[in-house]
């Protein structure tokens, strides 16, 4: 835009991320390639004006994030709701789903996910540990999260688009499908300059 002589302030490109980033999301959803059988979840803490909050994700096999949860505890109550969100946006259930040894994880699959086995191994969640690295470095650089509400809003966009720009591995199940609908978002002009 420099280039151009168009002079753009950081309040501009805030105001583009509210107004465009969840149509760009919501489409970038759309065109997600069916996730593997394996799930794996995970918790992390979060500070949050001084109170902590807890950052449920779930990420496949092939490390795409499948869905965020902020929520102000970490029990049963917790688990039971990140878990009847997860298959809603995805129409399947998991063969297998790989937690830590958490107790919550257990007592909310017994109701939930009654059929999907379930493995509680430290070292086969390490797909979920990585995936909450880029939270931590983005966290960091933006002075931590104001809310729960612009921290839900901001990850669950986030984690897209980063699996969207991530380098994929050459597992023959882990490929992404083209998105032949990615140019076009209403109220969005394209530069074909």
């Amino acid at each position: 835009m420099a280039e151009r002589g168009v002079v753009l302030t950081y309040e501009t490109i805030r105001r583009w991320c509210l107004k465009f980033g969840q149509t760009y999301v919501n489409e970038l959803k759309r065109c997600r390639p069916k996730t593997g059988g394996k799930w794996h979840l995970d918790v992390v803490y979060l500070k949050i004006n001084g109170k902590t909050h807890y950052l449920w994700r779930t990420v496949d096999q092939c490390g795409n994030v499948l869905d965020i949860l902020v929520q102000s505890r970490r029990n049963k109550q917790a688990a039971k709701k990140f878990f009847r969100k997860l298959p809603k946006g995805l129409q399947y259930v998991p063969r297998v789903i790989i937690t830590d040894k958490q107790a919550s994880y257990a007592a909310a699959k017994k109701e939930i996910l009654r059929s999907v086995e379930h493995r509680q191994h430290k070292g086969l969640n390490n797909c979920a540990e990585r995936s909450h690295q880029s939270t931590r470095q983005r966290e960091r650089t933006m002075r931590h999260f104001k809310s729960p509400g612009q921290a839900q809003q901001f990850l669950s966009a986030f984690g897209q688009i980063l699996d969207h720009f991530r380098l994929k591995t050459a597992s023959p199940h882990c490929q992404r499908s083209p998105c032949p609908h990615m140019g076009s978002f209403p109220g969005v002009e394209r530069d074909v300059n």
